[in-house]
């Protein structure tokens, strides 16, 4: 159990591929280690019957028996976040507060692993309405770290990390607006990959959302964007379609001759603590060592532009909490009821001008990247590391509840692809993770770096 339960999703495709290993082998196994973690770690909303699972795997067996799988993920374990629209599966959006939504159709990131045949375990847990950086929910209670109980697992994609922290699956999907892929990828010493906007359609596109994997390696990330990644009309935003080699990451990678930016000084928010500075440093020295231009990037952005953005989001979620009734509104999580009653006063001219900080946050990203000219860019993903399970967000007070997400949500405003890749510890073991930021659609070669910085 112990082998299937950590090996990653390439191991165990190449495993099911030989005749090596069994999908329904490792789908029981998967079951035997949520019965014995999920307790704890609480990472899923619904686990789906153990008879349905198995019977997925045991129709996977069948296949590669017959040499015919539905792709080279055939019988691998995967968990999809709440927000992943399964049909008949309902959709609370992480909140005591509200009737969960049942969709009457699978998004396609769920069809798209059905039609690959990978086996579905479930569906993981997200905090109240994905506006958290941490597994704290009205509804599902607190998401602890399978590392280390006492820490976060980061969020909105709580559930979707601990689900591959934990060993119940190797490759998950989770969503990002802001960092909430990513930041679990720190928190988790995981890799993870928000893509570029459009290259997995969405079922509810949205400004800045993306859907992505969340894995051990590179490699599975690339595997699972393989199965996800291509237009569907779903979604008006989807990228057309592209011929890209997912397999050539982690197979004979060269940085020498990329230019790649390091930025350790946010000039808003939070600074990073200098543990994220060295372990950030520490990768832009392996990239230079190898033969990578490595040039400094100064702050661009400013402290106002983030409140916009905050604010926007604020109002937004206001318009949800305020049409819920005022028994429903004592049912959301008391952090997020504050939070989004600091909108109740805004006039409309007030939401418009926090709705323009967005595209003013794209506008300079775009010409700070153009101005120096890079290939690549590794940042912290956040200025900490995971804090307290409890506590909804890393600096939880004096309004500065979005300001630990500045290293993260210029991407979702260009839409460029960014991953993150484990890069050290703190003193106390909890993980530190670097972000690695590509050019425009760049996905393919952003995991190419990851991949290679993880064989160092």
């Amino acid at each position: 159990m112990t082998a299937a339960t950590t090996a990653t999703a390439t191991d165990l495709a190449a495993g099911f591929r030989a005749g090596a290993l069994s999908p329904v082998d490792v789908a029981r196994a998967a079951l035997e280690r949520m019965e014995q973690r999920e307790p704890v770690v609480n990472a899923m909303w619904v686990r789906d019957p153990a008879d349905q699972v198995l019977a997925r795997a045991a129709e996977s067996a069948r296949r590669w028996e017959q040499g015919r799988p539905h792709g080279p993920l055939d019988g691998v374990p995967v968990t999809l976040k709440e927000n992943v629209a399964r049909a008949g599966v309902p959709m609370p959006a992480g909140s005591a507060a509200v009737d969960p939504v049942v969709p009457t159709v699978d998004s396609p990131a769920a069809a798209r692993v059905d039609a690959a045949g990978m086996v579905v375990l479930g569906s993981t847990v997200m905090p109240d309405w994905g506006m958290l950086s941490s597994g704290v929910s009205s509804r599902h209670g607190i998401t602890r770290s399978p590392l280390d109980a006492r820490w976060t697992t980061g969020g909105s994609s709580s559930g979707a990390g601990a689900s591959v922290a934990a060993g119940y699956a190797p490759l998950a999907v989770g969503t990002d607006i802001g960092g909430s892929i990513r930041l679990p990828g720190t928190w988790l010493g995981l890799s993870t990959l928000k893509p570029s906007a459009g290259r997995i359609p969405l079922h509810a596109p949205y400004l800045g959302r993306a859907a992505g994997p969340m894995a051990a390696t590179a490699a599975d990330c690339a595997a699972l964007m393989s199965v996800l990644s291509g237009p569907d009309p779903v979604d008006w935003t989807s990228l057309p379609a592209q011929e890209l080699d997912w397999g050539s990451v982690g197979i004979g990678v060269d940085v020498a001759g990329l230019r790649v930016g390091v930025w350790t000084q946010a000039g808003y928010g939070v600074e990073p603590g200098p543990e994220v500075v060295a372990a950030t440093r520490a990768v832009a020295d392996l990239l230079a060592d190898a033969g990578a231009e490595v040039v400094e990037v100064r702050p661009w952005l400013t402290q106002d532009l983030l409140d916009g953005v905050n604010r926007f989001w604020q109002a937004r979620s206001w318009a949800d909490f305020a049409r819920l009734s005022p028994q429903r509104q004592e049912l959301v999580l008391p952090f997020i009821a504050e939070w989004v009653r600091a909108a109740s006063g805004l006039s409309g001219t007030e939401v418009v001008d926090a709705y323009h900080a967005f595209g003013q946050v794209q506008t300079r990203t775009v010409a700070a990247w153009e101005a120096a000219g890079l290939d690549l860019m590794v940042s912290p993903v956040a200025p900490c590391a995971a804090f307290p399970a409890e506590q909804p967000m890393p600096y939880p007070d004096g309004g500065r509840g979005m300001w630990h997400i500045n290293f993260t949500m210029p991407w979702n405003m260009t839409g460029q692809p960014a991953g993150t890749v484990a890069a050290g510890a703190m003193p106390d073991g909890r993980p530190v993770g670097v972000q690695v930021v590509g050019r425009a659609f760049d996905d393919v070669g952003v995991l190419r770096a990851m991949g290679w910085l993880e064989g160092r």
